[in-house]
């Protein structure tokens, strides 16, 4: 064996280096010694092989094989070489006779676990370069990592398609731990069938764990315990939510599935009752008097919190004094009181369908602190003076106390603006807020503003919170003689404070409102994609990108590929976050932004106003590091509060279409992927998807770079854009998904529908009348988790 070991290694044994051969060593017991030049050479080709096929699990015939050694004591030293590799730490045992590599031999990378249905998981990787993508980890790779699980990953090869596959080799920091779902229980256990789908298992409950819970109820379960060789997790129930399919539970699961409130502590509620209402005298005299100022409030008509009010007065030379009033809540809440701690975490007021979760206790949002007309209020205020082109000469930023003379709503706002309320006492007062907004912008879209305006989903509800219609809000004058004055606000405030004074050394700690400019790959995505509408977008960098983008939005509005374009543009951005370390808002574009006019549902707009105040009293910088820390916690759950909005409107749209199984609608798609195509419906732009497994006329395949899918045999084309007609296929409201059927495409220059060829099986589901096809896909029961997700 040894002169065959020799001629595969190609080891010279010549006298010449007789010390070499000297060195001996055992490689078994009853074994031949063999010069240990040659051990180090076995053991390299093993390391090599191994390392070839990271995640690969060899016995001894198999890596002898691999190497190119036979026979049976080939076999026998290749298993000796392998167990000593294993004390040496470079492989580890992980069957009888079975090794693989450690992973700490391997690259690795940090990143933050997205987890799919189907186990499958995209580690979002820490410091990503430019372009990186994420690391794919096989549900058998993952070892029980969770989504949101900061993790170490081993590289462990490239995928046919060049992406990087890893495994996860230790998990950094949990993410989430407790879940929602609905409990199914039978004689000896439970089992909570997760209603997120970034749970790929359900959660096993022993009987004694489910705390009273009863069969098919929303329930809260918390994992206690997944031990490696355990198929699904065990877990806890801590709180029972209610019956499934009942809209306070289902409000309430969204809610708890973002780890979000649903309710205030009681003893929190008690301590703002005891907060008083009344404004001393010795209070007014700190303050500047604007009571006697023209002052009202502009507010959707059901909003119970007026956090801002405006007032205008002509001054003497002809120019207009202009405040932004904004109520006072940390007059009543101060820094690490129980009401602020709360509001800390919170961080945001919550809006859902239905309902309103605040960030502060309802005695502060909606009485001692909202802008009530006909009631003296505190308030911090900015004050400007505007000449009649808007522009601004002198400012003020300080503590104000106001009387607001009328509370309007924004419908009679705008009647007021367009001539519909000729008698209205206070109509001078706001046409020229409305005249002297107009200019404010257009000059900030002169300068670059992109103009964001996309539909905003409304339900007509009945009492039990059951949608009756879909209609859409629409942004009108008086919409946006509030927000310009606002951003005003936001912006002279931000300025203020971060632009060096004059015999200043240092910035001083603020709290920004950034926004990065957008992702080049994205945005360049998105340029070659708006050729095929007809648009061309010239415009390479800087502002010049913002001016033609704004030039876009204005063209499209109103065509059919309006929402298409505006959805794909805004997700070719960058998201604003909140930081310390400023660097300008490139979709308003303002040098310095902040929020400071919504205090009473955000958590920032308190942090400015306790820093304003500081600095306008002399106080020194403030620490940095602490107010970070608060900047990427209120970042974060404004996220979270975003995604638990839309999950409140997907479920209150699949709600709405439940009735509407079997029906053909017309839409446009919306998005396509490799596994289905998105289409919004025109009516209502609920979107559902037709999973391409279902379209049975031909094999659809995915081409990504003309966002397409493609037949492969007609050669039948669908592509983002397209008017298609679909049927209501399965409305599933425990995942929030519409399924789609695809019926056929509209022609669009005949508007004819072109009909896909239905199949003529009789076991086909949608074969059946329409009330057959509403009872097969309310029937029948699935544990299936899956569905992929591409990133």
């Amino acid at each position: 064996m040894l002169k065959k070991l020799k001629k595969k290694l190609g080891l010279e044994w010549s006298d010449s280096v007789s010390a070499a051969e000297n060195q001996t060593a055992s490689v078994g017991e009853g074994r031949p010694n063999i010069p240990e030049v040659a051990v180090r050479e076995i053991k390299r080709m093993l390391f090599e092989a191994f390392a070839n096929h990271p995640s690969r699990i060899y016995d001894s015939k198999m890596a002898a094989k691999q190497i190119g050694i036979q026979g049976n004591d080939g076999r026998k030293m290749i298993h000796d070489l392998m167990r000593q590799m294993a004390v040496e730490g470079v492989l580890e045992k992980v069957g009888a006779g079975q090794y693989r590599l450690v992973r700490k031999q391997l690259p690795t990378r940090t990143g933050k676990v997205d987890m799919t249905a189907s186990g499958m998981a995209y580690i979002i990787v820490d410091d990503a370069a430019e372009g990186e993508k994420d690391i794919i980890v096989e549900p058998r790779h993952t070892h029980h990592a969770m989504h949101g699980d900061h993790v170490r990953v081993a590289i462990i090869g490239r995928r046919r398609d060049g992406r990087i596959e890893g495994e996860v080799v230790e998990t950094l920091e949990q993410g989430k731990r407790t879940f929602v779902g609905r409990i199914e229980i039978s004689d000896k256990y439970a089992f909570v069938i997760i209603d997120s789908r970034t749970m790929p298992a359900d959660i096993f409950v022993p009987l004694r764990s489910v705390n009273g819970a009863q069969n098919g109820q929303k329930v809260i379960v918390r994992i206690t315990e997944w031990p490696e060789t355990a198929k699904n997790p065990t877990g806890e129930v801590i709180d029972v939510l209610g019956n499934s399919g009942d809209n306070n539970t289902e409000m309430h699961a969204i809610l708890a599935e973002y780890d979000l409130p649903y309710h205030f502590p009681e003893e929190l509620e008690k301590t703002a009752d005891k907060i008083k209402a009344g404004i001393t005298k010795a209070e007014i005299k700190r303050r500047r008097d604007m009571r006697g100022v023209t002052t009202f409030t502009i507010d959707p008509a059901d909003a119970k919190d007026f956090d801002d009010a405006l007032s205008i007065r002509q001054l003497p030379g002809g120019n207009w004094e202009v405040g932004v009033h904004i109520a006072d809540v940390t007059h009543y809440v101060h820094p690490g009181d129980a009401i602020d701690t709360e509001a800390v975490n919170r961080a945001t007021s919550v809006y859902l369908v239905d309902r309103t979760v605040p960030m502060l206790p309802e005695k502060l949002s909606n009485d001692l602190c909202s802008l009530r007309p006909n009631e003296e209020k505190l308030t911090f205020s900015a004050i400007f003076e505007l000449d009649d082109e808007a522009k601004v000469i002198n400012e003020w930023f300080g503590r104000a106390v106001i009387l607001s003379d009328r509370r309007f709503t924004y419908e009679e706002a705008q009647n007021v603006i367009e001539g519909k309320s000729p008698d209205e006492p206070l109509k001078d007062a706001v046409l020229t807020l409305d005249r002297l907004a107009k200019k404010l912008r257009a000059d900030r879209f002169k300068h670059g503003s992109i103009g964001f305006e996309r539909d905003e989903a409304k339900f007509v509800l009945d009492e039990n919170g059951k949608p009756l219609s879909v209609y859409f809000k629409e942004i009108k004058d008086s919409n946006q003689l509030i927000e310009e004055f606002m951003l005003l606000a936001n912006r002279k405030v931000a300025e203020f404070i971060g632009r060096k004074r004059p015999g200043q050394r240092t910035e001083r700690t603020f709290v920004y409102r950034i926004h990065d400019k957008p992702n080049e790959e994205k945005f360049a995505s998105f340029k070659t994609f708006i050729t095929r509408f007809g648009y061309n977008f010239k415009a390479e960098k800087g502002k010049a990108v913002a001016k033609e983008l704004t030039k876009l939005l204005t063209t499209v509005k109103g065509r059919k590929e309006e929402n298409l374009i505006s959805t794909l543009a805004i997700r070719s951005m960058a998201k604003a976050v909140y930081s310390t370390t400023n660097i300008g808002h490139y979709g308003l574009a303002f040098d310095y932004y902040t929020h400071f006019t919504s205090p009473i549902r955000r958590y920032p707009d308190m942090m400015v106003h306790r820093l304003l105040q500081h600095y306008l009293d002399g106080g020194k910088s403030e620490d940095k590091e602490t107010y970070e820390k608060l900047c990427d916690h209120s970042s974060a759950m404004e996220i979270r509060a975003a995604e638990a909005e839309r999950a409140s409107i997907k479920y209150k749209m699949v709600e709405f279409m439940e009735d509407k199984l079997g029906q053909e609608f017309d839409g446009s798609i919306s998005g396509v992927t490799d596994w289905g195509i998105y289409v919004e419906l025109n009516d209502t732009k609920i979107e559902g998807m037709v999973s391409l497994r279902d379209m049975t006329d031909d094999y659809y395949a995915f081409d990504s770079e003309n966002y397409a899918v493609v037949g492969h045999t007609t050669g039948r084309r669908f592509t983002l854009g397209d008017e298609v007609r679909i049927r209501i296929k399965r409305a599933d409201l425990t995942r929030k998904q519409l399924d789609f059927e695809m019926v056929g495409a509209i022609d669009f220059h005949t508007r004819k529908l072109d009909r896909l060829p239905q199949p003529t099986s009789t076991s086909n589901e949608w074969g059946a009348s329409p009330a057959e096809a509403r009872q097969a896909a309310r029937g029948g029961k699935s544990r299936s988790r899956g569905g992929k997700k591409k990133r």
